[in-house]
């Protein structure tokens, strides 16, 4: 029975024929999933943090819950239609997108805000089943897409300061660093910041979880210890009461396409259209990074199949209220396992899913661990600096102002807007403008009606 068992996994995934086996596709999908695990604490961190206009904040355990949901279930749907090691979950960068840029800076309620998701998606499925997705990132300068990545990872690691305690309001300028750093609750942070650090540079496998784990067992024995249970209150930093419980997975289906009259038509245009290039850039520069993958000619083979998954993955994730889903860099991790095939998603997934019930352990976590991990993953988007042509001023300042103005002005589509709308008028003033795409054009008048707009109001 087992021996069939493993033909049948063989037929399926073409084990044997890309030189890998059961065994090694198990192992693979179990370093994926320890690399990126972190996920599930990350992303009920952000969403979790901030209340729509009406108030409503979502429920640690709501989103702890459908965000294991949706990266399940879309890693195995990626393994058994494109069969590649590639895992999907809630795109950190893009849930700060729906947090900081829609609910915070829009004002839009969190259904609202999903509506966008959901929008996005379903452009971008269409888009990779007319084949046009392909030109729309190619239609971008490489040097600007690096700087959008790059000014992600800046925003998320500005969002880990301030929701550590370290970043506050400052006196005379707009932000600075908080008077209490000699407190027991920043010690969490350095510690939880330093040592995860330390494990990276070693190339600990699973260096994020496990750093997140060290630094709460620190912080509930200092709550106990020393703060009598008062350092942190209401659950952060002290032995769960339970361990495991249902899932609560109400958020499903909680959507609104309402945000059109909210935003009014060009804005919401504009909106849909940032969070769909940041979604384009993350995909694509993360599904052909993996070399092991690719042919000889440097191709992708069944490259429509993956992004179609990922788009779908778009979807599911505005229907479900996790956010964005979308392929992640972290799969590589299995891939230099040997995973190479879909078989490797497939353990990914049910090791999300398995995950679900335990909701109760993430609301220990404090912000502190989480805030150092959100700086770390900060740090990872924003090496694309290094790659980016600063020599060149009609690229590096528009490169630069793209990755500024994101932490600045707490939105990924301000920054992306101007890193738009600044490179084309540059290549026009300097008389390059034949070598700008035409749907950089089109982009730029939607972004400049965005800014304009906004003036105007």
């Amino acid at each position: 029975m087992l021996e069939d068992r493993s033909r049948g996994f063989d037929r399926f995934f073409r084990l044997s024929e890309r030189g890998t086996s059961l065994r090694i596709e198990t192992v693979a999908g179990l370093a994926t999933w320890l690399t990126m695990s972190y996920v599930i604490f990350a992303n009920q961190t952000v969403l979790s943090s901030i209340p729509d206009r009406d108030g409503i904040r979502l429920g640690h355990d709501q989103v702890v819950a459908v965000t294991a949901l949706v990266a399940g279930v879309m890693t195995i749907v990626m393994g058994l239609v494109a069969n590649r090691p590639l895992a999907m979950a809630a795109g950190l960068g893009l849930n700060s997108f729906v947090a900081y840029a829609l609910v915070q800076g829009q004002q839009l309620s969190w259904p609202e805000a999903m509506g966008v998701v959901v929008m996005e998606g379903v452009l971008i499925t269409g888009l990779v089943l007319f084949g046009f997705r392909r030109s729309l990132i190619e239609a971008i300068p490489p040097d600007l897409r690096k700087a959008m990545a790059a000014g992600t990872g800046l925003f998320i690691a500005f969002i880990g300061l301030v929701n550590a305690g370290v970043v506050v309001p400052g006196t005379g300028t707009p932000v600075g660093l908080s008077s209490d750093l000699a407190s027991l609750r920043i010690l969490v942070f350095v510690f939880a910041l330093l040592f995860t650090t330390w494990l990276l540079m070693n190339r600990t496998r699973g260096a994020i979880p496990i750093g997140i784990l060290a630094s709460t067992l620190l912080s509930i024995f200092l709550n106990r210890g020393f703060g009598r249970g008062l350092l942190w209150a209401g659950g952060p930093a002290d032995v769960p009461h339970r361990w495991v419980a249902a899932p609560d997975l109400s958020l499903v289906g909680k959507f609104s396409f309402d945000f059109f009259p909210q935003l009014g038509i060009a804005t919401a245009l504009a909106v849909v259209l940032a969070l769909m290039l940041a979604d384009f850039f993350d995909t694509y520069g993360t599904v052909t990074g993996q070399s092991y993958l690719l042919d000889d000619d440097g191709t992708f083979p069944d490259l429509k199949r993956v992004l179609l998954v990922d788009a779908l993955g778009a979807v599911a994730g505005g229907v479900a209220s996790s956010s964005t889903n979308t392929t992640f860099i972290e799969s590589a991790s299995g891939i230099s396992e040997g995973g190479r095939t879909g078989l490797t998603s497939v353990v990914v997934g049910a090791l999300f899913l398995l995950a679900m019930p335990f909701w109760p352990v993430v609301q220990v976590i404090p912000p502190e661990a989480t805030g150092a991990v959100l700086v770390i993953i900060g740090f990872l988007l924003a090496k694309q600096l290094k790659g980016i042509e600063w020599s060149d001023p009609g690229i590096g300042i528009p490169a630069l102002l793209t990755a500024i103005v994101m932490p600045f002005t707490y939105s990924i589509t301000n920054g992306i807007g101007i890193g738009i709308l600044s490179y084309t008028v540059i290549a026009l003033l300097r008389g390059r403008g034949f070598q700008v795409n035409w749907l950089m054009y089109g982009l730029s008048i939607v972004f400049a009606w965005y800014f304009l707009h906004g003036l105007l109001a």
